[in-house]
């Protein structure tokens, strides 16, 4: 069976998370996606290692299904290569600091005239303007983005979601921009630049906060549990924000993660009620309606913990469910890792790997029916090398000798 994206060359000059993420789901999707390294390899190979000598989990779990070839691009014999891989891409994806593949001597001008129909992508921190040249890493993405900002307890300093928002995020945002050129390039046979800017990639994921923020401008936001309102949004816990709220309860025993996510709807309110013990609240006038109820959403959602506190999540879970009301419980990674839906769906996916054995990874989250994904393992450095050079650029096996023995792969 085909591939979606089969036929389709990504020569990846990324590293680190956001451009990785990008290309690795891109090569899920069927792309032969040739990752392109200095000599001494992307960064996160040694990072985090939990066995020495082996590439890290950071690596492997942001490298799959590629291939890997080392190039010194600084070298004159390496830009002539790096000219070839360019001229026989479909697409060019590299997250470098602003700048760095203009002083390498490749410009957009100069990449349209090796290769006319190349998309060519790139990540940076932040877009033109004040911030351009300023570092930006995952968290500094968040900062600048407006989640740490409304992220935390009311009381609290602004914190770090664990979903990596800033890097992942981003790469997820460089992929629907890359496959958007693609098919415009089947109506117009050139390729273009796709520009993505991680604190625009957070800001896009915090765009109901900004819509918060117009709100406030006609008073207090009834939906969350804050007692005052500034001219800014508040961070407000675990509260949903929506029209539905919600909130974290505690579930027996009382561990760190001994908790389940409750959405109040109108029409599971009454069944709550008697859950909870209280079945008078269903047609009480101060609790009977979504409106009567938002002044007293932390009240509300003390009477269902005390009922929760009773019971282990996965049981709070079950009888939730039974009345049709919206929850979930708060998997710790652990209990990712070891569920069986989640195996079942190909999200969690045993890898085997040369030299570390198997490790475990995350699958594709996008399921095409058609092009179905075989995650495999990430590529050990330059482990291709002479398919690429030797088998595709037509290079001689004394030349790949004398490049490697010079430092030029």
């Amino acid at each position: 069976m085909t591939k979606a994206l089969e036929g389709i060359r990504v020569l990846d000059m990324t590293h680190v998370q956001s451009g990785p993420s990008a290309t690795q789901l891109l090569a899920w999707l069927g792309a032969d996606v040739v990752k392109l390294e200095a000599p001494t390899g992307d960064i996160t190979r040694t990072q985090l290692r939990d066995i020495p000598d082996v590439d890290s989990l950071y690596f492997t779990m942001l490298n799959c299904n590629k291939r890997s070839i080392t190039l010194n691009t600084k070298t004159e014999r390496g830009k002539e290569l790096l000219t070839e891989l360019i001229r026989r891409s479909d697409v060019m994806v590299e997250n470098f600091g602003p700048g760095a593949i203009d002083r390498m001597g490749f410009t957009w001008d100069h990449i349209q005239t090796i290769n006319p129909r190349l998309v060519y992508a790139s990540i940076k921190g932040f877009g033109d303007g004040p911030y351009t040249n300023l570092k930006a890493y995952e968290v500094v993405a968040q900062a600048m983005g407006g989640s740490m900002a409304t992220t935390g307890l009311h009381d609290g300093p602004p914190l770090a979601t664990g979903a990596q928002i800033g890097d992942s995020g981003t790469g997820i945002h460089t992929v629907a921009g890359i496959l958007a050129a693609l098919f415009q390039r089947e109506n117009t046979g050139r390729g273009q630049r796709v520009n993505v800017a991680m604190q625009h990639a957070v800001l896009n994921l915090c765009r109901v906060k900004l819509r918060d923020q117009q709100r406030l401008t006609h008073g207090p936001l009834p939906e969350y549990p804050n007692d005052d309102f500034t001219d800014e949004v508040p961070r407000s816990g675990n509260a949903s924000g929506g029209g539905q709220p919600g909130w974290a309860v505690k579930c027996a025993p009382g561990g760190p993660n001994d908790y389940v996510y409750v959405i109040v709807q109108p029409t599971g309110w009454k069944p709550l009620t008697h859950l909870i013990g209280h079945p008078e609240l269903a047609d009480d006038p101060d609790w009977a309606t979504p409106q009567a109820r938002l002044p007293r959403l932390t009240k509300m959602f003390q009477l269902i913990e005390e009922w929760t506190t009773t019971l282990p999540k996965w049981t709070v879970l079950e009888q939730l469910n039974t009345h049709n009301i919206p929850c979930g419980p708060i998997l710790s990674t652990k209990e990712i890792i070891e569920d069986p839906s989640l195996t079942a769906n190909h999200m969690i996916v045993e890898v085997d790997h040369p030299q570390r054995g198997t490790f475990t990874t995350v699958g594709s989250p996008i399921k095409l029916s058609d092009s179905p994904v075989d995650i495999t393992t990430s590529p050990l450095l330059g482990e291709h090398n002479e398919e690429v050079f030797v088998g595709e650029l037509g290079l001689g096996d004394e030349e790949l000798h004398l490049l490697k023995s010079s430092g030029v792969i």
